[in-house]
């Protein structure tokens, strides 16, 4: 597939790209030539191209939930107590949903939105059939508070080599920032700590850790607060996750907005964590557009009065245009319809968010009905 007269940030003027194999195999200023792929050449006005978004944090079970809490919270282990207390209906009613349903969800959740790759935090899911990458390679220890027996594993000599994700001084007040150090004391054996939301953590602490993952918009739910990440960045580098419905908003351009009011990152350090930092982190072979990386990429439809960052950051999920996922068309929408003729429309499902029509791969409308069987209340942000 070749991409012609598209925009890549940074750079001067429209390029031309193409794909073969899953990956991107060419970037020229210059019209490609290739008869090979004649038939899937996509041409493009006003759109941008991007790597496709990796969220470095998500429970994708937990993605069927209406946000919890109705009240300013002094760590996540308060926060916990009153969910079991105040809403043991609406958890015990999303529970009768199976997790291979609501896991399913979570990914169409992330795919929605353009993103290609999730850091799935939580028991491993036998997803099958991946539409995105569901990263599960580390090692998941939940918290300090709520993992049991959470020091022998940590130091478990046989995962001494695989990196931990845990969260961590999720919280305000003195036990959550007692907690990180507490994390760092035990890790004897210096193996490599992504900390989860790190709200309490001081530049002293993040000098412990690998990468931090900021949340924004899940802290400020809960907390009313962030980490400081303006001063944190200088000691490790920063992914951006988005955490579960319980706490936020399903589209991640929500989050991104409220993460760029915060001004605590520039744009530029904001967009990276969400493609560089976190493929450095997690090892992937995407994260940029560049010859030879895995061909994740996502094309959006541009407003005429933004260029650069300020147009990447005025994207919502309904000016996607395309998402690929390792060279494959994942997700387009209904202006690109008659130049995709090579793939099988019974491969794909209609939906719409905001009145603009899209297609997805798979079968979208038999997932929800599915899961409305278990739960008829259900209420999906897009329509059928």
């Amino acid at each position: 597939m070749i991409f012609n007269n598209i925009k890549i940030i940074g750079s001067e003027g429209p390029v031309n790209i193409r794909v073969s194999d899953g990956k991107i195999a060419e970037i020229s200023s210059l019209k490609i030539q290739d008869n090979r792929f004649a038939a899937q050449q996509l041409n493009f006005d006003n759109a941008l191209i991007f790597p496709g978004l990796i969220n470095s944090h998500d429970h994708l079970d937990f993605n069927l939930y209406p946000q919890l809490g109705n009240k300013i919270f002094s760590s996540y282990t308060e926060w916990g107590e009153h969910l079991h207390e105040q809403y043991t209906n609406e958890i015990v009613d999303i529970l009768k949903i199976p997790t291979s349903l609501r896991a399913q969800w979570g990914v169409y959740k992330n795919l929605l939105c353009g993103v290609t790759t999730v850091i799935n935090h939580g028991e491993l899911l036998d997803l099958k059939d991946e539409l995105i990458t569901v990263f599960e390679d580390t090692h998941v220890i939940h918290s300090v508070q709520f993992e049991k027996n959470w020091k022998k594993k940590l130091n478990n000599p046989l995962k001494r080599k695989q990196t931990v994700t845990i969260h961590v001084g999720e919280g305000t007040d003195r036990p959550a920032r007692q907690e990180i150090d507490r994390l760092i004391r035990w890790n004897l054996f210096r193996r490599k700590l992504v900390g989860i939301h790190g709200v309490a953590m001081t530049e002293r602490q993040a000098k412990s850790f690998e990468a931090i993952v900021w949340c924004p918009q899940s802290n400020f739910f809960l907390l009313n607060q962030t980490a400081q990440i303006d001063v944190l960045k200088k000691h490790s580098p920063i992914l951006f996750g988005t955490d579960s419905t319980l706490t936020g908003s399903w589209n991640i351009w929500d989050h991104l907005y409220q993460a760029r009011k915060t001004g605590l990152l520039s744009d530029r350090m904001l967009y990276h964590s969400l493609n560089q930092n976190p493929a450095k982190t997690w090892k992937l072979n995407s994260g940029e557009i560049a010859v030879g990386k895995d061909a994740d990429l996502v094309v959006a439809a541009t407003k005429k009065d933004k260029a650069g960052l300020e147009s990447f950051f005025a994207i919502d999920a309904e000016d996607l245009l395309l998402v690929m996922h390792k060279g494959q068309v994942r997700l387009f929408d209904e202006s690109l319809l008659t130049n995709l003729r090579q793939l099988d429309p019974d491969d794909f499902s209609k939906y719409y968010i905001h009145g603009v029509c899209k297609f997805v791969k798979g079968d979208l409308p038999g997932l929800m009905q599915q899961i409305r069987e278990h739960n008829p209340a259900i209420d999906f942000p897009i329509s059928i």
